[in-house]
């Protein structure tokens, strides 16, 4: 077909889309997308089996990012240390992060003043639109390094089950 804007025009699979460009010439990018409201990975790799009945798991939102923009975030493992491997995944992203190693210094203190302990797994960037109902998860910490998007990608889809797209790449800064 002929490309008239620089847009998706289609997906090729589940991992390959194609990009048309206003010179109608096209390339294939390697995104990720998952239609929704598919999971796209099994819950056991987000929390333990066991983490919904903890009281103090319970009590940490899953997702705290902001409304709308461009930010840095972090994926944050959540372990009760009274509890033999019980944890969940966290996502945390804002703009007012200058650095991600900001977001998580926020995020540790107010998970340790409940009992509970943390560690970083990485962290990258979220496009958050919500006007197009659309997230994009890429990039990597310099300091941290990049998070596993997919299981990112896992959490962002059960929170805004509402939202069109939410994809992911390991690709950008």
């Amino acid at each position: 077909g002929t490309c008239s804007n620089s847009r998706i025009r289609s997906v090729i699979s589940i991992k390959v889309v194609l990009l048309c460009t206003k010179t109608d010439s096209f390339y294939l990018l390697p995104v990720f997308v998952t239609s929704l409201p598919s999971i796209g990975m099994a819950a056991s790799h987000m929390a333990s089996s066991t983490s919904h009945k903890n009281p103090k798991l319970i009590a940490i939102p899953d997702v705290e990012i902001d409304k709308h923009g461009k930010f840095k975030y972090i994926l944050v493992k959540v372990h009760d240390p009274d509890v033999d491997r019980e944890f969940k995944h966290i996502v945390r992203g804002t703009a007012k992060a200058a650095f991600h190693a900001d977001i998580y210094d926020r995020v540790s203190e107010l998970i340790e003043e409940k009992g509970l302990d943390c560690e970083i797994l990485g962290g990258g960037r979220i496009d958050h639109e919500p006007s197009k109902k659309s997230i994009k998860i890429y990039g990597y910490s310099q300091q941290f390094g990049q998070a596993d998007h997919t299981i990112t990608h896992s959490i962002l889809l059960r929170a805004f089950k509402e939202y069109d797209q939410i994809t992911w790449s390991n690709e950008g800064y």
